[in-house]
């Protein structure tokens, strides 16, 4: 039976040929000549994360698939404000829409409202995809080695980094990590939630940091809504942390980011 990533594959494979059809990816990289440098992503990360601090990357997301809709009606604008105050290092914007909601005008709202570094958080399946992202004014992509065989995984990392962005590389397993090594970036994130099943468990970077060697930079995904999450996730050595959907449903979300970023 289809799982939920399987699907969410199936239809991103459709939007992409769609997308064809009506621009080429040479015309996305004309468009992303226009745009303003890239901010440096995972250089702002290693400044606050190299010092032994809690370097934070909040997310914008409309709704998931676990969670349905998570807070209808709400201005990204404002919401990446908030974590900018509040303290965050970078910004992650979903920018799927069946599944979550989200879309790159709320991308490219975000970003003149704000001025950390953005990553565009979204199903990646061709380079096109990544040209789009940079067309859109994004510092960075994520590149989901569930949704990637080794070669489309190179070919989409060394799109961003030639575009001078930065590629976040998502792992969930032993074997993820292992092929995410191969790769060139050192941004490697292991996602605490199964996206097969949607399932979270901060146990998963727990059992896996210790594959990530020094010369990568861990990024802890997922799971994580309170300080004493951060804590307990600090023990495993990660001083990067990717939150999401529990910052979209709080009402003191400012406040909150400043308490995670202070988190012992």
């Amino acid at each position: 039976m289809p799982t939920a990533l399987d699907r969410i594959i199936a239809y991103k494979h459709d939007e992409v040929a769609a997308l064809k059809r009506e621009c080429s990816e040479q015309d996305f990289l004309s468009q992303a000549k226009t745009q303003p440098a890239p901010r440096g992503f995972a250089r702002r990360l290693s400044e606050i994360a190299d010092s032994g601090k809690n370097a934070l990357i909040c997310e914008m997301k409309r709704k998931s698939p676990s969670a349905g809709e998570i807070l209808p009606g709400a201005d990204p604008r404002d919401i990446a404000a908030q974590y900018e105050r509040g303290g965050a290092a970078c910004l992650s914007v979903l920018t799927d829409g069946p599944s979550f909601g989200g879309n790159l005008e709320d991308f490219a709202a975000i970003r003149t409202a704000v001025a950390l570094p953005m990553l565009r958080k979204d199903f990646m399946v061709d380079t096109i995809q990544v040209a789009e992202a940079r067309a859109h004014g994004a510092d960075a992509v994520l590149v989901i080695m569930s949704c990637s065989d080794d070669a489309l995984a190179l070919d989409l990392t060394q799109a961003a980094l030639a575009l001078g962005m930065d590629a976040l590389i998502e792992t969930h397993d032993a074997d993820e990590i292992e092929r995410a090594l191969a790769l060139p970036s050192p941004l490697i994130g292991i996602n605490n939630r199964d996206l097969k099943i949607m399932k979270t468990d901060l146990a998963t970077s727990e059992t896996l940091a210790d594959l990530i060697p020094d010369d990568r930079d861990f990024v802890s995904e997922s799971g994580i809504s309170e300080p004493q999450d951060i804590a307990r996730l600090r023990k495993t050595g990660a001083r990067r942390f990717l939150i999401g959907e529990s910052l979209m449903k709080r009402p003191d979300r400012e406040q909150h980011v400043t308490a995670l970023r202070r988190a012992q």
